[in-house]
């Protein structure tokens, strides 16, 4: 067994050049991920660091939870009202579409080789989904600006296609394994660990949000701890029922991201912080675990595979999946050409090698190869194809905070009367009106920045941000008394 020191250096050492590695992704225009990888493969047997690892499960678990947090900050992240208008062929692209995707590229291996069906169709399911941190990474980095409902389309697919990807995967071990089951089993598989994952996700991620909001912990450092418990927890319980675990935490965080809580805004930096961690982890153990040596005997067929998934497996599967949709043919070609493979197809291969697949170990090689030219070539002209298309927006340095016509909003103070029901209350559970923030508020001689966390007291004074509908509404509900609109300004004054 190794020092845990050693380890434990080893392992921070890692991390930390993969932090700063990351800040060249940016001018340089390759996916953070390709350099974790890098830095991975450097640092193994084969490389300078000279660091031996070959545990297939260990790799496997890493891949499991990282990709587990960085679904759920996915879906966190993800707005509803973007996603909305795409749901229907976002969600047709992501199953049917993956399905293709991973149907053509099984029966081109069958072709090109001599594998067996099932080992063929094993390649191609792991293979078949796309990575969304990849693209989104090379968007912002190169300044390219995608249609929203393009763009939309891509987070949701990437989202959600991951669970279809683990089910082909498993079950065709499965198969393989067991030389069982028909296409009819596989099927009710399919549709009740969709089924669960997309129920238990849902009803989850609104009993976190219940929960976040009414259980008041005595350290606001314990709310981050009680939300990893609460995301691992359903993973972990969908999965035992034999659920989708990473389609339940997808669908938690989506159903998370649209509601107000205790704590949302530094709960949503936690668990982005652990997303980015969960990546370098498991990109920089899967480098650890390639041998490059190991790919050269399959360097041909991956070549192949690589330019058939690109030139011919995902532009079909995009094809048929918005044929006769609202979104253009050269939307659809930037759909299909940016699809890029990233952390799943690399987890994936691990399944078969823990499980004891004949021939695991070329698939994991041949699927590595396939990632790689994915990033570097795909990712690197990404650009360059949405100009080529003229579907390419103004470049930006940021999103835009609002979209639309100007909306006027005016500061009012509103008093807490002795006989109101917000007494008590924090403030993210008075239920405000849209559109009516609490920025500031008064208490004695006490002046206090408003969080979702404040507690109201009789007689604190509040100052709104509202527009005229919340302003109205505070005004009818009659929980608030109106005060005047110029203490606030006068005491900055000196009044």
């Amino acid at each position: 067994m190794p020092d845990l020191d050693l380890v434990l250096v080893l392992a921070c050492a890692l991390v930390l050049v993969s932090i700063l590695a990351s800040k060249a992704s940016g001018w340089a225009g390759v996916p953070a991920l390709l350099l974790f990888l890098g830095i991975g493969m450097l640092a193994g047997s084969e490389g300078l660091g000279g660091i031996y690892f070959d545990d297939a499960w260990v790799a496997r678990a890493v891949g499991v939870v990282a990709l587990a947090l960085i679904l759920y900050s996915g879906g966190l992240d993800t707005r509803w009202a973007s996603i909305r208008p795409v749901l229907g062929r976002g969600v047709v692209l992501a199953t049917f579409g993956t399905l293709v995707t991973a149907g053509l590229v099984g029966l081109f291996v069958l072709w090109l080789t001599d594998l067996p069906l099932l080992q063929a169709l094993l390649l191609g399911a792991v293979v078949c989904s796309t990575d969304a941190a990849a693209v989104f990474s090379i968007l912002r980095a190169r300044q390219v600006r995608l249609p929203g409902d393009v763009r939309s389309l891509l987070e949701l697919e990437s989202g959600s296609n991951d669970p279809m990807a683990v089910f082909l995967t498993v079950s065709l071990i499965t198969a393989i394994t067991t030389e069982g089951g028909s296409p009819l089993e596989f099927a009710a598989a399919f549709f009740l660990q969709m089924g669960l994952g997309l129920a238990l996700g849902y009803g989850f991620g609104r009993a976190m949000v219940w929960l976040l909001d009414r259980i008041a912990l005595d350290h606001d450092g314990l709310y981050p701890v009680l939300s990893l418990t609460l995301v691992l927890l359903t993973f972990g319980a969908t999965q035992y029922v034999g659920g989708s675990g990473f389609f339940a935490v997808y669908v938690a965080g989506l159903a998370m991201g649209g509601r107000a809580y205790l704590h949302k805004r530094s709960l949503a930096r936690f668990h982005d912080g652990l997303a980015w961690l969960g990546q370098i982890a498991m990109f920089v153990t899967l480098g650890l675990l390639v041998f490059p040596s190991r790919i050269l005997p399959v360097l041909g067929v991956a070549v192949l595979t690589a330019v058939f998934l690109t030139l011919v497996a995902r532009p079909v599967a995009v094809y048929a999946s918005l044929f006769r949709s609202r979104f253009s043919l050269r939307e659809q070609t930037l759909v299909g050409w940016a699809g890029l493979r990233g952390a799943v197809p690399i987890v994936l291969a691990t399944f078969p090698l823990v499980a004891g697949v004949s021939g695991g170990e070329t698939l994991f090689n041949i699927v590595f190869f396939v990632v790689l030219a994915s990033t570097l070539i795909q990712g690197t002209t990404i650009p360059a194809v949405a100009r080529w298309l003229r579907i390419d927006g103004p470049a930006f340095e940021s999103e835009p905070a609002w979209a639309g016509e100007p909306v006027r909003r005016d500061l009012v103070e509103f008093r807490v009367p002795e006989s109101s029901p917000l007494v008590g209350r924090r403030v993210a559970q008075a239920g405000l009106p849209v559109g009516a923030d609490a920025v500031l508020l008064r208490r004695y001689d006490t002046y206090v920045v408003v969080r979702g966390s404040t507690r109201l007291r009789r007689d604190d004074v509040v100052l709104f941000l509202t527009d005229d509908p919340a302003l109205r509404e505070l005004e009818v509900r009659g929980e608030l008394v109106r005060e005047s609109a110029l203490s606030f300004c006068d005491v900055e004054r000196g009044a």
